[in-house]
């Protein structure tokens, strides 16, 4: 397979997973609270599927393998943003920030916000080293490894400030995490973020260009695209590009939300 297909298909993947998400939430925000948990219990055969391919993936060798594990990760981690997006797997705070809070007060209560969803990411990243260890196939643990330092990082960038911060997609369930979002000048946390995921986009390309079979040929791509999707969504913190445009049209107009008591 050429390496462009398995970048347009890393793209296409990205794209429709994230829409998709989206549209599940905001249906469930026009059909009220017991909507979100039909959502997450509906996606449960999504999360069994990610894990039977991230198994399956370990010990292939096969074109298939390298597409099992990307795609099972990929499905874990989808369903965990699910729950967390329909507010079933977020954090024990649901209230929006004091005015006035700073510092170490501020950061300690917005970890509060979104703590469950943090331990179920990690718990998943552990799960994923432990089965890997040793295994042929990492792609796997690749994968999800590149989404859980990028949603690190953004989550950071958008706790200490940005330029750009879209919040027209936050679900109703979570509107008051808007209130933690800090929308200004960038701060260290960004080139950070941009140093380390331009870092290992380089690391995947030439993984990519030193690859010797077609199927580590495949692996470095698909890697590569995620990582540079990673630092895309990150420079859209900064640049004044339409983003939103990408997914605004497939989705219903969003019920207002609750004004938090």
């Amino acid at each position: 397979m050429q390496p462009w297909i398995a970048a347009l298909i890393a793209l296409f993947i990205w794209w429709f997973s994230t829409g998709a998400i989206m549209l599940a939430v905001r249906w469930a925000d026009r059909r009220g609270a017991a909507a979100h948990g039909m959502c997450v219990v509906a996606g449960v055969p999504l999360l069994a599927l990610g894990t039977a391919g991230v198994i399956t993936s370990l010990s292939g060798g096969s074109l298939y393998a390298v597409y099992a594990g990307f795609l099972g990760a990929l499905a874990i981690w989808g369903w965990i943003e699910l729950a967390f997006l329909a507010g079933i797997i977020a954090g024990p705070e649901r209230r929006p920030c004091p005015p006035g809070l700073s510092g170490s007060a501020r950061f300690g209560r917005a970890w509060t916000t979104v703590a469950h969803h943090e331990v179920l990411l990690t718990l998943g990243l552990l799960a994923l080293v432990i089965l890997s260890s040793g295994a042929d196939n990492q792609i796997a643990l690749w994968t999800y490894l590149i989404l859980y330092v990028a949603r690190v990082l953004a989550k950071l960038n958008l706790f200490f400030g940005v330029p750009r911060i879209n919040t027209e997609f936050v679900p109703a369930q979570l509107d008051h995490l808007k209130s933690y979002f800090r929308r200004g000048p960038i701060t260290a946390a960004f080139p950070v973020a941009i140093t380390l995921l331009t870092f290992a986009l380089g690391c995947f390309i030439e993984r990519m260009v030193a690859a010797t079979t077609p199927l580590d040929l495949t692996a470095a791509t698909l890697l590569a695209a995620l990582a540079a999707l990673a630092l895309l969504e990150h420079w859209l913190m900064v640049l004044p590009l339409p983003d939103a445009k990408l997914w605004r049209w497939m989705l219903p107009t969003a019920k207002p939300a609750r004004t938090p008591k």
